[in-house]
């Protein structure tokens, strides 16, 4: 089974972001392939250098989780360069990505859940 998340709320301020990549963590961790798709104001949640409190979730972490349970992280092209976020500074298994790929993401996958 393929499940593919889109994430489209920016990384901190709610917990929608957050509550997606602990799901695809989870799945991931069990086997589940998982696709990523980072859009709008979450392209930010693949930025690379996240600095948070003590004791708070780090997306950049989670993130880099599920890419080393082979999970795999698009990050919207437009969306990073409307916010300044090149491609060196994305989080390590999260790449620059367009819409062709999540139209294509989006036909293969058995599950697309948006948060």
């Amino acid at each position: 089974m393929a499940i593919l998340f889109i994430l489209n709320d920016a990384p901190y301020g709610t917990e929608r972001s957050y509550n997606g990549v602990r799901l695809a963590g989870s799945l991931s961790k069990k086997g589940t392939a998982v696709s990523i798709f980072v859009i709008g104001d979450a392209a930010a949640c693949a930025k690379r250098g996240q600095k948070v409190p003590s004791g708070y979730y780090n997306l950049e972490v989670m993130l880099r989780n599920v890419g080393r349970n082979n999970g795999t992280i698009g990050v919207c092209g437009s969306c990073m360069d409307a916010r300044g976020i090149t491609d060196d500074e994305l989080i390590e298994g999260a790449h620059r990505s367009s819409m062709d790929e999540l139209t294509e993401w989006t036909a293969n996958a058995d599950k697309v859940l948006v948060f």
